[in-house]
């Protein structure tokens, strides 16, 4: 698994992660199965692990697995999701407490009250119970603002939404988060599964073959991680399987630009 530098946060993360909205949010009999989703990351190298408050009981069935496989092993990034104080006191202290203690990578979610979140950061971070600090934003309306907080210089790293079919990020941010030096997390890489639910035939991934591409999820992935402004991307999976094939679009050589379009073109005709 190629590891990359997160921008200005001084950490080597995996080219692939777990993002956890959905898949861990379970309780009871199902927590076991999805511990083994996150042993099959950690066994990958696949060892960024994102999630949030907002996802449900998803920070709590990381915690568990990670104290039973390892904490050390993980790099963990999760957010802060509330305009209330105190909520966010409560969200970051039970995130401390799933975690270790220590969030590796913490970040503001939605840009909600975003510049008192970055104060509670960052006063973490000076604690040293927060490593890194980020903002994230999923939809194109609210570039302008992220852009806003990426220029005054309290963010290590953003998340955004990247893939073969949605190429906004590419017109402004990623641009401005290279000039900067700014680590890019990426959401929805695979289009929340859409992009995925129509497969192409086989005979239109062979000149991706060589690439080490035997999937069209690999094929996905790979385009957005061979736009090298990326740091990581962060699929989500509820199968021990198909996080160990996710996890080898990770790896190079990496698409160039003919690639990519015949990947794009391929995403529009699915």
């Amino acid at each position: 698994m190629e590891r990359r530098h997160l921008g200005n946060s001084g950490l080597d993360v995996p080219a692939i992660g777990l993002g956890t909205w959905q898949v861990l949010d379970v309780r009871g009999s199902e927590e076991e199965a999805r511990h083994e989703v996150v042993r099959a990351a950690l066994e990958t190298g696949a060892d960024l692990f994102d999630s949030s408050p907002m996802y449900g009981e998803a920070e709590r069935v990381l915690g568990d697995a990670l104290r039973k496989l390892g904490r050390e092993r993980a790099t963990v990034a999760t957010k802060v999701w509330t305009s209330n104080d105190r909520e966010a006191e409560r969200q970051i202290q039970d995130a401390l407490g799933f975690f270790g203690g220590c969030v590796d990578l913490y970040q503001v979610h939605n840009l909600v009250a975003v510049e008192r979140r970055l104060d509670m950061l960052h006063e973490l971070k000076n604690e040293g119970k927060v490593r890194s600090v980020g903002a994230t934003h999923y939809s194109r309306a609210a570039f302008g603002d992220l852009m806003r907080v990426m220029r005054g210089g309290r963010v290590d790293f953003v998340q955004v939404p990247y893939n073969a079919a949605d190429t906004s990020v590419t017109e402004e941010v990623l641009p401005l988060a290279e000039e900067l030096g700014l680590g890019v997390i990426l959401m929805v890489p695979l289009g929340s599964g859409r992009l995925v639910r129509n497969t192409p035939p086989d005979r239109d991934l062979e000149p991706l073959r060589e690439f080490g591409v035997e999937t069209w999820a690999q094929a996905l992935l790979k385009y957005a991680l061979s736009d090298r402004r990326v740091s990581c991307a962060i699929p989500a999976t509820s199968s021990p399987d198909r996080m160990h094939e996710n996890a080898k679009a990770g790896e190079p050589p990496w698409f160039g630009d003919e690639e990519r379009e015949c990947v794009a073109r391929l995403a529009r005709e699915a």
